[in-house]
């Protein structure tokens, strides 16, 4: 790849306001980040319009206002020229691109979407393509990062950022040497018109689960969010696991809409499927694939068959994109994934420890279900507060039908009151428990991981989940430092 850019290209003012001198360097939809030479953007919100704060905007030095004709109403006297659309959110997508010299367009872009697995399966794409000599630049939720290394001074709190981060972002790392992407699309980057500038070459669907009803208030309204990614003609081909229901249901809507160039799917009747899976004595699997180009042979050392499922989909995207699956099949034996099904070793004669992300109800019960029978099950959960509070009950179900002692505690509370969260957790389980289940109400989530290891014995597994890589626990507004790994390994030291 060449023509990296250093710095943001700039489009002139007057290809958005005629006549308007200088040039937009940057986007930006927060007042308090608008630099010199920035347009602001001004959206509706469910407390305020953007437009309402034009004036701290045009202080801070921004050039235009970008809004919808509500916004244009508000700003009407704040001597900044107007662009106004009837879609702001999905124009500044466009302008973002432009403004930073469309990096997209520098790097073979490949999305990963669905409930769970979007992580795991981005960091296998990852490893897949390094093994083809890529430089790969990595977004999601565990951070940004080029060829393994992180982008320390690019951060973000979601999934996938607003479109003008996300293409400052890109930017930042087409300049960094990363000539291929591998990002998760999240739901809500769909909805809201984050990733609307970026053509992938391949795009690939893990499954669906109950998340985000808060924001989506329903399944069907999950799914058409998540379909869009495929629907839209903004990929060129789609890697769809078709053994989850919600995956095959997609798989048809792609066939019909006929803007994508190839449907790849995965299952036992598919263009993938996976031949033989053999644990092996790590916890890892030993796995032969039957794909388009042949037969392929591979070791993966991530517990679980989900995560068998999330190698065959990084490898089908490979795959797609015309890309040796054999050659880049190896990269995938030693990856691993901060915070999902992560081991954390306590030593000889100590019981067996994951750290894990699962806080959904398919991810809990997926999660323990992955687990050794080499000794008794133990879990700690909780549920986050501000969040679909339907699923929380469904939550501690899946923990009791699947280990001997659910410990229910605190994840991030945020607003909430965490004894209201815990008791429909608790509630939850507490109705699937069968005999020799016990479950008991942990509250401090640090007190809980040590009561769990507490209760363990040499051959047991506790799985810590719900928070995996994350560095901080929110309660009341506040968040202060908790990282699930480092707990575990100062409770359960010797």
């Amino acid at each position: 790849m060449t023509d990296r850019p250093t710095a943001p290209a700039g489009v002139p003012l007057a290809s958005l306001v005629p006549g308007a001198p200088g040039s937009v360097t940057g986007v930006t939809l927060d007042s308090r980040r608008v630099a010199p030479g920035d347009l602001y953007v001004g959206l509706p919100g469910q407390r305020a319009h953007g437009a309402a704060f034009v004036a701290d905007a045009a202080r801070a030095g921004a050039v235009a206002l970008l809004t919808d004709a509500a916004g244009a109403a508000l700003a009407a006297d704040a001597g900044l020229p107007l662009v106004v659309v009837d879609d702001p959110r999905a124009a500044m997508a466009g302008l973002a691109a432009d403004v930073h010299g469309r990096p997209a367009e520098r790097l073979d872009c490949f999305g990963v979407t669905g409930t769970n697995g979007k992580t795991s399966t981005v960091f296998l794409l990852e490893a897949a393509w390094a093994a083809l000599g890529r430089t790969v630049a990595t977004v999601g939720t565990i951070g940004f990062r080029v060829g393994g290394v992180p982008v320390e001074a690019a951060r973000s709190t979601i999934t996938t950022p607003e479109s003008p981060d996300l293409q400052a972002l890109l930017a930042r790392l087409v300049a960094a040497g990363a000539d291929t992407l591998a990002m998760e699309v999240s739901s809500h980057a769909l909805a809201l018109a984050r990733v609307d500038a970026i053509d992938f070459d391949a795009v690939g669907f893990t499954m669906l689960g109950q998340d985000h009803l808060e924001f989506h208030h329903t399944m069907e309204e999950y799914f058409a969010a998540k379909a869009q990614l495929f629907t839209t003609g903004r990929a060129a081909h789609a890697v769809v696991n078709t053994a989850d229901a919600w995956g095959a249901r997609l798989a048809d809507l792609v066939r019909a809409d006929g803007r994508a160039r190839l449907v790849t799917t995965l299952g036992t009747d598919a263009d993938h499927r996976v031949l033989a899976a053999t644990p092996d004595e790590a916890g890892g699997w030993r796995v032969r694939m039957r794909h388009p180009q042949g037969e392929t042979d591979f070791s993966l050392s991530m517990l679980g068959d989900f995560n068998v499922a999330n190698a065959v989909t990084a490898l089908a995207l490979v795959g797609a994109a015309g890309g040796d699956v054999d050659a880049a099949a190896p990269g995938l034996a030693e990856a691993q994934v901060p915070g999902r099904m992560q081991r954390v070793e306590l030593g000889a004669g100590r019981p067996h420890v994951v750290v894990d992300f699962a806080h959904t109800p398919q991810a809990v019960g997926a999660a323990l279900a992955a687990l050794p029978r080499t000794g008794r099950r133990i879990a700690v959960l909780g549920a986050g507060g501000d969040r679909d509070p339907s699923k929380r009950g469904p939550m501690g179900e899946a923990a009791a039908r699947h280990a001997d002692l659910v410990v229910v505690t605190d994840d991030n509370p945020r607003s909430e009151r965490p004894g209201a969260i815990r008791a429909a957790v608790l509630a939850g389980a507490r109705s699937a428990a069968g005999a020799g289940v016990e479950v008991v109400d942990g509250g401090d989530r640090r007190a809980a991981i040590a009561m769990a290891l507490g209760r363990a014995r040499a051959g047991d597994w506790v799985a810590v989940l719900g928070k995996g890589h994350e560095q901080g626990q929110e309660i009341d507004g506040r968040t202060s430092p908790f990282d699930d790994v480092a707990v575990v390994r100062e409770v359960g030291g010797d």
